[in-house]
């Protein structure tokens, strides 16, 4: 049996050649930085252009930022440094122009104003949630195959990677807010460490501990169904475009991670709406208010309102920008975060002294059947 035939064989899950979380961590890293610099533009011009619409009207105090990884919030205020990138004078006719304007009169390095503040967090949260995505995984799995003979192929039913999707963006989502609550306050209220702390404080004496996870629920709402529906999706469609192949190709991580996308954003768009009326007002009301904060609308409100405003098709507002944005992201990141586990595979491989070529490692582009995604 040739090299390349028992490389072929190998399960790929098997303890004994899977990639470790510091691995996985490395490669996740490498696949956020990727997929922000990648997707930071279209939400740069985006944003833009909101700001033009709604700058004469003063709608709105703050935006939602994404930089293709994770939202955050971003203050129209003038005399935030960190928003100056917004209030530069513009008018733009469509997107196209926008980006031909914002290149050509500010510098192309301005459609990625903002950048590096969000990936402060959001790339410690990209890792935590692809890591905890694959070590529940791998679990589930052999948890479910645990009375199978060692030669016995190893299945994986579809709610392993739902469950698996649903519970790592939890806990990513979880680690992460009370963050992102503190380094909105401090950038947007240019506060210092101590009066910080003060806030904090007094945050707790209003609200208790649940007080540092304001704000959580709508983003919960929004990203928990499509973590799910998107892992579930991903890892079976891969399954199908490779199903002759132990290991598939890289092309098919990144259009199985497109097309899980796709229909994820698209399920959960109502959700998303609701997330952004929300999460606007939580802005506006808590982070950009200097009175007395205001109570946010339930999940309910917002919905019943925006069904009386718009009917049912306006949960469904934005759906076009959505999968222009969410689609490309996915299928970056995942196959970029595929390819990053090749490397390391590779490595494993070799310190056991497993023939592996060179050839062998750019046909296959990708040794792991069945990993995580965005």
């Amino acid at each position: 049996m040739s090299a390349k035939d028992t490389t072929l064989e190998i399960e790929h899950d098997d303890p004994k050649f899977r990639t470790t979380p510091l691995q996985q961590a490395a490669a996740s890293c490498t696949g956020a930085i990727i997929t922000s610099l990648m997707v930071t533009p279209l939400d740069v011009v985006k944003i833009r252009m909101q700001v033009q619409k709604k700058a004469a009207q003063n709608q709105t105090k703050c935006f939602l930022y994404c930089n293709g990884l994770m939202d955050h919030y971003c203050s129209c205020n003038p005399n935030d440094p960190n928003s100056r990138w917004l209030q530069r004078p513009s008018q733009f006719t469509g997107t196209l122009d926008a980006f031909i304007k914002i290149s050509r009169t500010e510098g192309i390095s301005s459609l990625w104003s903002g950048l590096s503040p969000t990936l402060m967090l959001a790339v410690p949260a990209t890792v935590v949630y692809f890591v905890v995505y694959e070590q529940l995984r791998t679990r589930f799995k052999d948890r479910y195959n645990i009375d199978k003979k060692i030669d016995d192929t190893k299945v994986q039913p579809f709610w392993i990677p739902l469950v698996s999707g649903g519970i790592a963006r939890i806990i990513s989502v979880s680690i992460v807010s009370p963050l992102e609550l503190c380094r909105t306050k401090m950038q947007s209220q240019k506060l210092s460490y101590y009066e910080l702390n003060q806030a904090y404080k007094s945050l707790l004496r209003q609200s208790g501990i649940r007080g540092l996870w304001k704000g959580i629920f709508p983003t919960l709402y929004r990203d928990v169904p499509f973590s799910a529906i998107y892992w579930m999706n991903y890892e079976t469609i891969k399954k199908l475009l490779a199903e002759n192949e132990n290991i598939p190709p890289f092309w098919v991580s990144f259009v199985a991670g497109g097309i899980s996308g796709s229909l994820a954003a698209t399920v959960t768009t109502p959700f998303d709406v609701v997330k952004t009326h929300q999460q606007i007002e939580f802005g506006e009301g808590t982070l950009y208010s200097e009175g007395e904060t205001k109570r946010s609308r339930s999940t309910m409100e917002v919905i019943r309102e925006i069904q009386r405003e718009h009917g049912f098709r306006g949960l469904f507002t934005g759906l076009a920008p959505r999968l222009i944005k969410v689609a490309p992201a996915c299928a970056i990141m995942i196959s970029t975060f595929e390819y990053g586990k090749v490397f390391f595979k590779r490595l494993v491989y070799q310190q056991i002294d497993a023939p592996f070529s060179a050839s062998d490692f750019q046909a296959s582009s990708n040794l792991v059947p069945s990993k995580e995604g965005f």
